[in-house]
């Protein structure tokens, strides 16, 4: 059996530990931080659950729900409140439900769009027109988010839609952002149909008629953080965990010499599940300039506060999911969510509980930090009760960009990382950010050790 280490506890390195230790194959494990698990982390105060990293993912992805059910927790699944859902986004400082019939920011229903302050008439009208846009002539570029949703919808629809709504998944600008990395679909919509609407509206009408439909989001009862122990429980009878840091990468005689910050160890396969720009670090001495297209994956930083009330004292709104403050009109505050309408399980009868979400760092102190959100919530949604409890949590660096031209630099890490044999990439860098995304790559990484283990026996 080959000897394998892994580097990066996250979703994506357990995932591949998990899968290997199915197919009886040993590994290492390597991770910094006192804890496995990366971004996600979960805890509980006051009988609320708190997700410190991300807190559900997308049921439309299967990767997370075949993990869950094959770690036997099937029973502990549960979606978010979808007939609650509604988001606002901050608008002239007031805030404005989304209106109903939205795929993201494409319109698919007349009259909420009609009837919606969100956007002003002429980009309402502009809207409609898009539905009469024929294909181009010839493949088109890969560009930026906003200038596709520019082309199709105008600059009020990048401003008010497109993005809050992807600042609160992905961290980033979408005036960077590639089209064909981040809003895949939508792409090849344009490219088939030309009208985005018109696009949307077909694939609703060739999805299967009945049965019932999988809510938006699910997670599971007691946080993601489950999901973490479960991997680390079915993979520990082979897999080693060593709380280290790696340094470098070598090749020696056909095997890999990992130099840690307290030791060296070999193996035949390593796996780096690490952030992009730490595994450029590490393959300086096997390939500079592979090590220097993984340096060159930009990252964001984020932070999370999460805010407890006493339900008695709680003065402000819950009837939705939450809300984004759109760049126009943000000071710090990019999102906030609802938890207790948002999920069931999350949130006791008597709390109330609100999970903020801030781009960048910060270099203010927690208390500091949690006084400035107070204050714009205050502004935002009248919310002047004092939190019973506080939990910051910063992640810096931890969001990878897929700007403009981000496949073609994929695939040219793919090119250079091809003659290594033995050395793998999982990750949110490079083929999808969510949960099931690096459980997906952490899985393929696996089989692909394992069909290398089986072609040489």
């Amino acid at each position: 059996m080959p000897s394998v280490v892994i580097i990066g506890g996250g979703i994506s390195g357990l995932s591949a530990a998990y899968h290997l230790a199915k197919a009886g194959i040993a590994s290492t494990l390597i991770e910094r931080r006192p804890r496995l698990g990366g971004v996600i982390h979960t805890e509980s105060v006051e009988g609320c659950v708190i997700e410190a990293g991300p807190d559900s993912f997308l049921s439309a992805k299967p990767a997370a729900l075949e993990l869950i059910h094959e770690l036997g927790l099937g029973g502990e699944i549960i979606g978010s409140n979808d007939h609650l859902r509604v988001t606002y986004v901050r608008r002239k400082g007031r805030l404005t439900p989304l209106p109903d019939g939205l795929m993201l920011m494409v319109p698919t229903r007349i009259l909420p769009m009609v009837t919606t302050r969100l956007v002003s008439w002429p980009t309402k009208v502009r809207m409609g027109l898009e539905c009469l846009r024929r294909p181009s002539a010839s493949p088109r570029e890969d560009r930026s988010v906003a200038d596709f949703i520019r082309d199709h919808y105008g600059q009020e629809a990048v401003d008010y839609l497109a993005e809050p709504l992807l600042s609160g998944v992905y961290g980033g600008d979408p005036e960077q952002l590639s089209i064909s990395s981040v809003l895949t679909l939508f792409a090849e919509m344009e490219t088939k149909y030309g009208s985005l609407t018109r696009g949307v509206l077909a694939a609703r009408r060739r999805a299967p008629p009945g049965g019932k439909k999988a809510p938006l989001f699910q997670t599971l009862k007691a946080g993601l953080g489950s999901l973490i122990r479960a991997l680390d429980q079915a993979a520990s009878p082979h897999v080693r965990v060593i709380t280290d840091s790696a340094e470098a990468i070598e090749r020696r005689g056909g095997r890999f010499s990992v130099r840690l910050a307290g030791g060296e160890l070999e193996a035949d396969s390593v796996v780096l599940a690490c952030q992009a720009y730490e595994a450029g670090e590490l393959t300086g001495a096997l390939d500079p300039e592979l090590a220097r297209l993984l340096a060159s994956v930009p990252y964001n930083s984020s932070i999370t506060v999460s805010l407890g009330y006493d339900r008695d004292s709680f003065d402000g709104p819950q009837n939705g999911f939450g809300f984004l403050v759109p760049k126009r009109e943000r000071r710090r505050l990019v999102a906030c969510t609802w938890v207790g309408t948002k999920f069931p399980y999350r949130v006791p009868e008597d709390k109330v509980m609100l999970r903020c979400f801030l781009g960048g760092t910060a270099e203010e102190t927690d208390e500091e930090l949690v006084d400035q959100i107070r204050q714009e919530l205050r502004e935002i949604m009248g919310l002047a009760a004092t939190p019973s409890f506080s939990r910051v949590s910063r992640w810096p660096r931890s969001m990878a960009q897929y700007t403009v031209g981000h496949q073609r630099r994929v695939e040219a890490i793919q090119a250079r990382l091809k003659p290594i044999a033995g050395l793998y990439l999982a990750g949110n860098a490079y083929t999808g950010i969510g949960v099931p995304d690096c459980a997906r790559m952490g899985k393929q990484t696996a089989e692909a050790i394992i069909a290398s283990a089986t072609s040489r026996r």
